[in-house]
């Protein structure tokens, strides 16, 4: 379809542009031809290149016989024809472009086009540039009233609250995958399942390509020392431990992967991936109540740590409002 659109262009503009994608067809060719030593490819860039010249060779053909004021003829002569009865002559002919004319638009496209394809990488940079860069919190909430369960709990923290501390600019860093990006950030102020939106519980998620990290508060009474005595131990692999002088415990387990149009012996419902768990009291008195890290990969990639997903929680929590603190 391009090419039969080009054939319609007039001569003085089809040529140029028929030489200058040949030449850059060309070149580039056998350029990635020799870099990759692939003889096919070089032959290929030959052959642009070729049907370039022979098209150099035509246009300056052209130009000459312009010059001398040529023309095609045919290679036989026919037989002088008796003189025509004169014809009236037309009240107004048409001219056609002149040769100036032509050349000057050829050179207008030409010129368009190395423009594109000068600026073409710089938009790509600047697209690429654009895609790259992290994600930014989405408040799920946003223009909606908080259920009542945050107001009648000094201190909580919303789904925003957490993701701001959560998508940190060296997250990726901390967690040992450093130069990737955030890809989703989120957070979402609910309540928990089973408790009539009473309790608040907020949650905040940013997802890299390597890792995905959670965080989240529950705002109940079950504190973190009689999580240890009783849940932690139906876990795996669970762990005391202390974060800013508050109790803690790591615990490990499973994810539930759900997908639609499960068969019928397996179900929706499956396993997924192992997820690692930071679970830290609200204060160092630990009232009832905790935060919660969780990071996971989806790949099956190795987990960070427990140093690791320490520290990283170390940072985070001094990062919230005032008014979550102990």
């Amino acid at each position: 379809m391009l090419g039969l659109l080009l054939r319609l262009l007039p001569f003085w503009v089809r040529e140029p542009l028929f030489i200058l994608i040949g030449s850059v067809f060309g070149v580039r060719i056998l350029y990635l031809a020799l870099d990759e030593r692939r003889w096919i490819l070089a032959g290929i860039g030959a052959a642009f290149l070729l049907a370039t010249a022979f098209r150099v060779h035509t246009v300056v053909k052209a130009l000459r016989a312009r010059r001398s004021g040529t023309t095609a003829t045919p290679a036989a002569a026919a037989p002088p024809a008796p003189a025509p009865a004169p014809a009236p002559a037309p009240a107004a002919q048409k001219k056609g472009p002149g040769a100036g004319a032509q050349v000057f638009a050829a050179l207008a496209l030409v010129g368009a086009l190395v423009g594109a394809v000068w600026l073409a990488p710089r938009f790509t940079e600047d697209g690429t540039a654009a895609a790259r860069k992290p994600a930014s919190c989405t408040d799920h909430d946003a223009g909606k009233e908080l259920p009542k369960a945050y107001a009648r709990t000094p201190g909580a923290v919303t789904g925003d609250d957490l993701c701001k501390a959560l998508n940190r600019a060296d997250l990726a860093e901390l967690l040992g995958t450093p130069g990737e990006k955030a890809t989703v950030a989120y957070g979402n102020s609910g309540t928990a399942s089973l408790t009539a939106d009473k309790v608040a519980e907020p949650e905040a998620r940013v997802q890299f390509e390597t890792y995905t990290v959670e965080f989240s508060a529950t705002y109940n009474h079950l504190t973190v020392a009689q999580y240890v005595k009783v849940l932690a131990p139906q876990t795996l692999d669970p762990r005391p431990d202390k974060v800013l002088g508050r109790p803690a415990v790591f615990t490990s387990d499973h994810l539930m992967q759900f997908r639609i149009g499960g068969d019928a012996s397996g179900g929706p419902g499956t396993q997924g991936p192992l997820a690692r768990t930071l679970t830290v009291a609200l204060d160092r008195k630990d009232p009832g109540g905790s935060f919660d890290f969780t990071v996971w990969s989806e790949s099956g990639s190795a987990l960070p740590d427990d140093g690791v997903i320490l520290s990283v929680v170390e940072k985070i929590l001094p990062t919230l409002p005032d008014r979550a603190a102990g």
